[in-house]
């Protein structure tokens, strides 16, 4: 990465630019959602043309893979923080994981919710995203396990290209998919108000059904 004190007046104004113009994204994404984007109120709100606006970003597609990727590298950092703490274990994955969901939802939706029409993400964004599931996986490998092995667990380790090279046995990689999986479901509906007047704390849920996966729902 360039030190910021070593770019040129001129590369150092087209980041602020790059940058003020993903703030706007991120209000347009809270207030309407990610497949609303509009380039040209961007440039409208920093008092630009829409043309001079796609000189720092050449499509829609390219401003959303900026945001997806900027999410993605935060919540890895994220985990990758809390599982480098001294005594740090899978619950303590699942804490960081819903507190950055909670900071901002539609950061969380932007990369786990309803994809946006007619965007693709390149296959760099794969790449940044499996740093999130190898993190999660290093946490499950030093768990004991004594379940016996499942018809899943065998069709896991034919098809584990998913796991990026870990080399985690098949019945760890299915745990820590089942992690994923029922965390992110809690998490979803939580974010997404359905739990609204059911009259129980969603947190004490989600910490059940970390215990349901590990037993270690400590939360």
């Amino acid at each position: 990465m360039v030190n910021q004190e070593a770019k040129t007046p001129r590369e150092r104004y087209r980041a602020q630019v790059r940058t003020e113009i993903k703030e706007r994204a991120w209000e347009q994404i809270a207030t309407a959602g990610a497949s609303a984007l509009s380039l040209n109120a961007i440039a409208k709100q920093l008092g630009m043309s829409g043309p001079a606006l796609y000189r720092y970003y050449a499509g829609r597609d390219e401003l959303i893979t900026e945001l997806v990727g900027d999410a993605y590298r935060s919540l890895a950092g994220t985990l990758r923080a809390a599982f480098s703490r001294p005594g740090a274990d899978v619950s303590t994955l699942a804490s960081a994981l819903r507190t950055w969901a909670l900071e901002d939802p539609q950061r969380y939706f932007l990369i786990f919710g309803t994809p946006v029409p007619g965007y693709h993400a390149p296959d760099d964004i794969t790449a940044i995203a499996s740093e999130v599931m190898t993190t999660i996986l290093d946490a499950f490998t030093g768990l004991p396990s004594s379940s016996t092995a499942t018809a899943f667990d065998a069709h896991l380790e034919q098809h584990r290209d998913w796991a990026d090279g870990h080399p985690a046995p098949a019945a760890t990689l299915h745990r820590a998919l089942t992690f994923w999986t029922r965390l992110h479901g809690v998490l979803s509906l939580e974010l997404a108000g359905h739990f609204t007047g059911m009259g129980f704390d969603p947190a004490r849920f989600y910490a059940a059904e970390l215990d349901e996966v590990t037993g270690l729902g400590r939360m």
